[in-house]
């Protein structure tokens, strides 16, 4: 008993750790395209951490207007970069918030409605969507097993050795230990590796040396947001693609948590990433969506508990306030964390897979959904310049693998599915109606 602070510290830690790398990736691309000061470009990281931890906190805490309740964590939309750097280019910075102001706005008030859509979302859609989600961030993990896009030594041996052994030695915990030390089995890895590291000269506490103690979260940092039509309709869609890739994350944990959702679960849902986008918009952060690398981790770990996630929650709000603790986590070198990335990106996939095991494999339609889902997902992830001749307002859609995919899948499913259903549903009655 006098053990559980310790062990919901430690795993909350590893959610953390989990989505850490993630997180700051999207303030560091968006601040870099928009030319933002050393300063800035600070305030933006620590504010996206500290909200990410908000947006958390209000998703897994349940009541009668919102929060999913489920042992899910959130962070910035890969989806929203392209279109917040476009906005920004075109219509300056202020612009960009008072989009993703909006667009949150827009999903609090439609969550009801699009929760009622989940009959567009069965097994081999949600599946399909959970399997693309994994293979997609795969690309991802190898790129840090080699040290990371762009590094002068990547792919050298130091970093290939590093990275297997990271993966080795989570394996080994995982295999021969059980309970807590398998539950914390890639938070040991990840140290362990970058204790290895430090020997070998790959870790550097530059970071730490130059973070400030402590940083207050200032609304409007970067002025009044502004309103403009075009932003708003850009960031809205965004914000309804999200959703759907969100959808299949609830379904995945829930089905890992042997809990059951309703229609009213997912509005709950669908209205705290509405809310936490209104409040990063408001203190000049991003939209937030659920982070599908932390499905793998409640997988891989086995522990489905919510305070595990308030804990990750808090500690991310702290980091957020605190930039110099913060700045402990970035220097795991990438090769560190690349191997660690294969074990929970590739649960992803497994789970996608024991989903769509629930699928009718008989029927040549739900294979052909998931050869074309998972295909256009996996081809614009390896060939993402497909379709850079296209107005961005359409690049949106097709410039991401999972969102291409996971709507490829819904499509296709209410061509071959729903609308035939729907068509043996409405041929009786209209019989009826010419008999009379």
């Amino acid at each position: 008993m006098n053990n559980q602070p310790f062990r919901l510290a430690s795993l909350g830690i590893q959610h953390v750790l989990a989505m850490y790398a993630g997180a700051i990736i999207v303030p560091l691309i968006v601040g870099g395209a928009l030319n933002l000061t050393g300063e800035q470009l600070t305030y933006l990281v620590s504010i996206d951490i500290m909200m990410c931890g908000i947006a958390t906190l209000l998703q897994v805490w349940t009541n009668k207007f919102f929060g999913i309740g489920l042992p899910v964590v959130l962070g910035c939309t890969f989806t929203a970069v392209g279109p917040m750097i476009a906005i920004g280019g075109q219509y300056g910075i202020s612009s960009i918030y008072g989009a993703i102001i909006s667009s949150g706005l827009i999903v609090v008030l439609i969550s009801k409605y699009f929760g009622k859509l989940a009959k567009f979302f069965p097994p081999v859609v949600t599946g399909s969507v959970v399997t693309i989600i994994g293979v997609t961030l795969i690309p991802v993990a190898i790129n840090n097993m080699a040290g990371g896009q762009g590094s002068p030594d990547f792919g050298s041996l130091s970093n290939i050795s590093l990275a297997f052994g990271t993966l080795l030695f989570i394996i080994f915990l995982y295999k021969f230990f059980t309970g807590f030390i398998r539950s914390v089995s890639i938070l040991i890895g990840l140290v362990a590796g970058t204790v290895v590291a430090s020997f070998m000269g790959k870790v550097h506490f530059t970071a730490v040396s130059e973070a400030s103690w402590f940083h207050m979260a200032k609304p409007f940092y970067f002025g009044t947001p502004t309103f403009d039509v075009t932003a708003i309709l850009t960031m809205t869609l965004v914000a309804i693609v999200s959703l759907v890739e969100s959808t299949g994350v609830y379904y995945a944990l829930s089905d890992i948590c042997k809990k059951e959702i309703s229609e009213k679960d997912l509005a709950k849902g669908y209205r705290a990433e509405g809310l936490a986008s209104v409040i990063g918009g408001l203190f000049n952060a991003f939209p937030y969506t659920t982070y599908s690398q932390n499905v793998g981790l409640v997988q891989l770990s086995g522990v489905k508990s919510n305070s595990v996630i308030y804990t990750a929650g808090g500690l991310l709000v702290l980091l957020g306030l605190v930039p110099k603790i913060g700045a402990l986590t970035t220097i795991i070198p990438a090769s560190v964390l690349g191997g660690a990335m294969v074990a929970m990106f590739g649960m992803v996939v497994a789970y996608g897979i024991k989903m769509l095991s629930k699928v009718n494999f008989a029927s040549q339609e739900n294979l052909l959904i998931i050869a074309c889902s998972v295909g256009m997902g996996l081809g614009i992830t390896v060939v993402p310049g497909l379709f850079a001749q296209m107005p961005e307002s359409i690049r949106i859609l097709t410039e991401n693998g999972i969102v291409l995919g996971s709507l490829t899948a819904i499509f296709l499913n209410i061509v071959f599915n729903i609308l035939p259903k729907y068509k043996e549903n409405k041929l009786p009655a209209l019989k009826e109606q010419k008999a009379s």
